[in-house]
Order: structure tokens, then C-alpha cells, then sequence
């Protein structure tokens, strides 16, 4: 069998009908025993785990500042306002009353 080269099978890529490029992908999982879907799923598995940390990297970066800033001024409020006037159960009421 006469050794094909890169250039050789890129070739046959260009000029075949997505058909015969089906039937190609067929062939080489039957012979191979592979899956053409198999690295999709990992790629995909990958991408949700990329996306997965960005958001966890987004939420420690932008939320996590915002959110100690909020609670920083909620405290200070909460140390100078009546109980009666403070709409939501403090921090003492919940640790020692429930």
C-alpha cells in the first residue's frame, strides 16, 4: 500500500461530501473501536469545569468584597439602632435564642 501524506488525506478531506465524510468517521470507529462523540464529551466536561471555576473565581473576586462590605455597614447599624426599631432578628438573637 503506497504511503499516504498529510497533504495526501487533507486533500481527500477538502473534495468529500459530508456523506462520505460520515461513512469515513463510521469506518474508523468500527476499526478502531472508538467513539468520534468521546472527545466532545470530554471537551465539553472541560469547558463546564472552565466555566464552573470562572464563576467560582468571579463570586471569591466580586461578590465575596461586596458582600463583607454590606455585612461591615449591617453591624454597624445593628450596634446603634434600637432593638425594637431593627426589622430582622441580630446576631445575639440568633445565637442565644433559637
Amino acid at each position: 500500500m503506497a504511503k499516504l501524506t498529510h497533504e495526501d488525506i487533507l486533500a481527500y478531506l477538502e473534495e468529500a461530501t459530508i456523506l462520505e465524510l460520515n461513512d469515513l468517521v463510521k469506518a474508523i470507529e468500527e476499526k478502531f473501536d472508538v467513539t468520534a462523540a468521546a472527545p466532545v464529551a470530554v471537551a465539553a466536561a472541560a469547558a463546564k469545569d472552565d466555566c464552573v471555576l470562572s464563576m467560582a473565581k468571579s463570586y471569591r473576586e466580586d461578590v465575596i468584597p461586596v458582600m463583607d462590605d454590606l455585612r461591615a455597614a449591617v453591624d454597624a447599624l445593628e450596634v446603634i439602632t434600637p432593638s425594637e426599631k431593627w426589622p430582622v432578628p441580630a446576631y445575639s438573637d440568633i445565637i442565644f435564642n433559637v
